[in-house]
Formats: C-alpha cells, sequence, structure tokens
C-alpha cells in the first residue's frame, strides 16, 4: 500500500495525519497557557509558532544523517512551491484568527473546518479526478455534522457576516494548501521537510508586520514557563505536526485527509476537559463520537481501497 510517487505506504500516511490531527490539537490548550501567562496577542503566537518551527526543522535536518542521494530539483520550482504553499498557510492561520475575533470561536471553527471537506471534496474532484464515492459523501457528512454537534452544542454561538466571510477564506486557504500538497505529491515532487520549511519561512514573512503591529514581544511575570509553552508549540504542533501533515497530505486522497484533520477539534475538545477542567457536556460526547466514526470509516476505506490497487491481476 505505496504511493508510486513519493514512495510512502498509504497506512503510513494515514498514521501520519492521525498524529498530525491530534497534535494540532493540543495548540489551543497551549496556546490558552500562553495567554494566561502572558500578553502576547494570536498573530504574535502564530508568527513565533512558524518562527521558531522554521528554526528546530533547520536544526534536525543539519543533524539528521543524509540518507541515499537527494533528489535533484530546480531552485525555481522549489522556491515556487514554498511561496504559494507558504502563502496559503498564511491566509488559513490569519483569517481564523480574524474570524474568531469577528464572529467568536464556535461560529469560526464551524465554519473554517466545516466548509474545507466540501471545498477540497469539490476541489478534487475536479481538479485532482479523485471521487469521493458514496461511503465517503457518508463519512464527510457524519463528521460535519459531529463538527457542529461539539462546538455549537453549548449554545452561544453569535453569528456575523464578515466573521462568516473570514472563516471561509480561512477554509479556502486550508482546502488550497490540502489540494496543492496532494497535486504535487501524486506527481512526485513532494518532499515534506523541504515543503514544511519553505512554507514556515513564507508564513512567518506574511505574518511579521501584523505581529509587530499587535505586539511582538509579551510582557509576562513567568519567563521560564512561556519559553517552554512557546517551544512545545512551535515542536509539536508545528514543526512535527506539519510534517507529518504534508507527508501524509501527498499520498491520502484530498477528501479523506480533510476528514482525519477534524481530529483536531476532538482532541482540543478532550483536553479541555481533561487540563482546563471544562465540564463533558452530552454535546462534546456526541460530536465526538460522531467525527471519530467518521474519521475512522473513511481511513478504513481509503486503505482497502489503496490495498486493491495493489492486489496483482490474475489472468484466466
Amino acid at each position: 500500500m505505496s504511493n508510486t510517487a513519493s514512495g510512502l505506504p498509504i497506512g503510513r500516511g494515514l498514521l501520519y495525519l492521525i498524529v498530525a490531527g491530534v497534535a494540532w490539537g493540543t495548540a489551543g490548550a497551549a496556546a490558552s497557557l500562553v495567554y494566561r501567562a502572558s500578553d502576547m496577542g494570536p498573530v504574535a503566537l502564530s508568527f513565533w509558532r512558524c518562527a521558531t518551527g522554521l528554526v528546530l526543522l533547520l536544526a534536525v535536518r543539519l543533524l539528521r544523517p543524509r540518507a541515499g542521494t537527494p533528489v535533484r530539483e530546480p531552485l525555481g520550482r522549489r522556491a515556487l512551491r514554498a511561496g504559494v504553499t507558504g502563502f496559503w498557510l498564511a491566509v488559513f492561520q490569519t483569517a481564523y484568527f480574524a474570524a474568531v475575533s469577528a464572529t467568536g470561536l464556535a461560529v469560526a471553527t464551524v465554519v473554517t473546518l466545516g466548509a474545507g471537506p466540501v471545498l477540497i471534496a469539490l476541489g478534487a474532484r475536479l481538479i485532482l479526478a479523485e471521487r469521493l464515492g458514496r461511503g465517503g459523501a457518508v463519512a464527510v457528512t457524519g463528521a460535519l455534522a459531529g463538527l457542529a454537534v461539539l462546538v455549537v452544542g453549548g449554545g452561544g454561538a453569535t453569528v456575523r457576516p464578515v466573521g462568516v466571510l473570514l472563516a471561509l477564506l480561512s477554509a479556502a486557504g486550508y482546502s488550497a494548501m490540502t489540494l496543492l500538497t496532494r497535486r504535487w505529491g501524486r506527481d512526485g515532487e513532494a518532499d515534506a521537510a523541504r515543503t514544511t520549511a519553505g512554507a514556515f519561512a513564507v508564513t512567518s514573512l506574511c505574518l511579521l508586520p501584523f505581529a509587530l503591529a499587535e505586539g511582538l514581544l509579551p510582557h509576562t511575570e513567568e519567563p521560564g514557563r512561556l519559553l517552554l509553552l512557546l517551544i512545545y508549540v512551535a515542536a509539536v504542533p508545528t514543526a512535527l505536526a506539519y510534517g507529518l501533515y504534508f507527508a501524509g497530505a501527498a499520498v491520502v486522497r484530498s477528501a479523506t485527509v480533510s476528514v482525519i484533520m477534524l481530529l483536531e477539534p476532538v482532541s482540543a475538545a478532550v483536553l479541555a476537559v481533561v487540563l482546563l477542567g471544562e465540564q463533558l457536556t452530552a454535546a462534546t460526547l456526541a460530536g465526538t463520537l460522531l467525527m471519530l466514526g467518521a474519521v475512522a470509516g473513511l481511513a478504513a476505506e481509503e486503505a482497502r481501497g489503496a490495498r486493491t490497487r495493489e492486489e496483482p491481476v490474475t489472468v484466466v
């Protein structure tokens, strides 16, 4: 079950995406602790997340022994891919933060993460000729229902048109990033480490002026704790998670990727209950179960489809 372009097995790609989704979900809890320990704003946090993540990735590349002969690729093509990916990553993150500010966390999360699978499924069909299938359509529907129950189930959501438009822009950025990664991976042009490092470099440059306007250096009475939290955010839900995401998204169907990454709000909800003392409500439990079921079903279908494509044909 391997992708012929990149050589990464489909099963391992699915595992990478699951780990990345869970890791992304820890970023929210870590960010909440950062806000409690300092006056750092969300855009500045996003900048430091990407910039420090880039430093960590470059350090790992320098220390890690090179395996085999590196694939030579024209510098212009590599720079173009890094620039496009980093631009859409910056749009995804910045528009989402703006949507949260404009219309609240619940609505921004539902619109961004809910529109993402729909846009990706349409884009994959039109651009990549990937069929979702009946089982995939059921899984996407179940995942979106679970997301709505999980995030909005608590009530108190306020819908503002400007915030919804910003959330849709964020979803468009996420969708473009996913579809392009899949396209390049299918064509054999994906290098997860280079893609991640390049995207972080471009995203950091895009976010820097906004972070400077917001306040780049925070004030805190707990510098040691804040530094550890920032290192964690840069290392686990950023450098590690995005590296795994770009590797997995290159070999797994785009619609499957979008549903698996909905593990992010599931992971965040679990951490909110366990670490931040939030109550486990019926909506949280029901939404979590719906989304986990959808992720498991679609991942199993992806693995079966890959196995079928790998089986040799017997001529009688």
